[in-house]
């Protein structure tokens, strides 16, 4: 098929993708990944091969992915065709690495010889996120903040001198936002359009749209606080948890939306059974429903752990739903204390409980709040900016592959 002009081409197996969820389910990851996501990658570089394709660049993502710079660079002979190809691996989140026992290595086509310290072998584990980092020509992470973090190890997630091995090879591209989906002015899964200049009404019809949609009192005066997010511990779901009898308790709206760990689904569904007046929570997958929460909501939190680059503060923004966010990864680099958001840095319920009451002070005054959502609205995390930096980056490793070649 092709998408805009572009080719693209779909590899099917029923027995490994007809399935479910893709990764696994609430309960764990699906025990065959490893043969699952060998199959993709051989059978993509296989793809090739029929097709005649010899890239210039073969772009590869997180773990599911890093087989294929490691198959180029220690069985290239079988590969000829993508000789001149460069690899450029892009880390999006570390701390899904790929671990598998040793016993994996003969079922995903690779050689014994690679289970050593200096390629897969982790801790008596195969690692395929090391694999791709120290095979690709060029590694990448999605924001600048999280590319200087995961050099230490505290986010580093025991591949920081992995990372530090390959520092002059590594980089920090934010991902951008697609402004065409992403769009108040003209998102059709919304009640009422609009844009920075009049983000008042229509933020106000939504508002009121999504408190009766959802059952709360339609109050345009109450601000409602979000969450449309995935519930794991990386996203504060543990902070959110200690700081939310509070916000029940303040005059205020709590909406949340999200499916996940099997921890945390628990713990929302006690709240629920409480049936507190002014708490909403939707616990599965609703794309429906997202735009509306955006939309309709005044303060959106995103109290992450750690975030490789996040898009919830981006849309957020986008919506004109205030953030409140950690200042980590990407959230460090696209929200501003005071100016677009709110931002706290230690990870505490106590911190966290902070931003919130600062932006729900801040909510009070409404020409400065008002202001502040405009700020956010103007601010531009597009693509353009970011596909400028890839365009970059792929011509230097390109220029590094040809020169290796020589």
């Amino acid at each position: 098929t092709t998408v805009d002009g572009v080719p693209v081409y779909l590899l099917g197996n029923d027995a490994y993708f007809d399935r479910d969820f893709l990764y696994g389910t609430s309960e764990g990851d699906y025990p065959d990944n490893h043969r699952r996501f060998a199959f993709f990658c051989r059978g993509a570089l296989a793809a090739a091969d029929r097709l005649g394709f010899s890239p210039d660049i073969l772009h590869c993502h997180d773990w599911h992915t890093a087989l294929v710079p490691l198959i180029l660079r220690h069985e290239r002979e079988a590969f000829p065709f993508l000789r001149a190809s460069a690899t450029v691996f892009t880390i999006h989140n570390l701390a899904y690495q790929g671990l598998f026992p040793a016993e994996a290595l003969p079922e995903m086509g690779l050689s014994p010889a690679l289970f050593t310290i200096d390629w897969l072998e982790f801790y008596g584990k195969v690692n395929l996120m090391k694999g791709g980092i120290l095979a690709a020509d060029s590694v990448t992470t999605v924001s600048e903040s999280y590319c200087r973090e995961i050099l230490a190890p505290e986010e580093g997630c025991g591949l920081d001198g992995v990372l530090r091995v390959r520092r002059a090879d590594l980089h920090g591209i934010l991902n951008g936002l697609d402004y065409d989906v992403w769009n108040p002015a003209t998102d059709r899964g919304i009640l009422a359009t609009y844009s920075a200049d009049d983000a008042g009404t229509g933020k106000r019809v939504n508002k009121e749209e999504l408190q009766r949609e959802l059952g709360l009192e339609v109050a345009p005066d109450i601000p409602i606080l979000a969450m449309v997010s995935r519930l794991s511990a990386q996203k504060g779901f543990d902070l959110l948890a200690r700081i939310l009898p509070a916000l029940a308790g303040l005059r205020a709206q709590v909406v949340i939306v999200g499916v996940g760990d099997e921890k945390y689904l628990r713990l929302l569904r006690r709240f629920q059974r409480r049936g507190l007046p002014n708490l909403s929570i939707t616990l599965s997958f609703a794309p429906g429903l997202a735009p509306k929460v955006y939309a309709g909501a005044d303060i959106f939190i995103m109290p992450s752990r750690y975030e490789p680059c996040g898009l919830g503060q981006l849309i957020a923004l986008r919506y004109g739903t205030v953030p409140v966010v950690r200042r980590t990864g990407g959230l460090a680099d696209t929200v501003s204390d005071g100016v677009t958001g709110f931002v706290f840095d230690d990870y505490t319920a106590a911190a966290l409980g902070d931003a919130v009451k600062r932006a729900l002070s801040a909510y009070e005054d409404r020409t400065a709040w008002e202001a502040l959502v405009r700020r956010g609205m103007r601010c531009d995390f597009s693509w353009p900016q970011s596909a400028a930096k890839y365009e970059a980056l792929y011509g230097a490793a390109i220029a590094k592959k040809r020169t290796k070649k020589q």
